[in-house]
């Protein structure tokens, strides 16, 4: 039998928020943090390929300009 706790459903809850690409205020207002320090230092290891994802935007962009 699985059993899920309230905190499970927040981590997971706060994880997809930032899978879907939900601005980190957003997120910091919804899980009901006063500090966005809070958030990040909990879910902060859910980023590191944010800043990729952020470059290759930023790639196309560019690349869509220079044309």
């Amino acid at each position: 039998m699985f059993i899920c706790r309230f905190h499970e459903l927040s981590h997971s809850h706060a994880s997809l928020l930032i899978e879907m690409g939900i601005p980190i205020l957003e997120v910091v207002s919804r899980l009901g943090h006063e500090k966005v320090e809070t958030t990040l230092n909990t879910y902060g290891h859910l980023y590191p390929n944010k800043q990729q994802q952020l470059a290759d935007k930023l790639d196309k962009i560019y690349a869509e300009d220079s044309r």
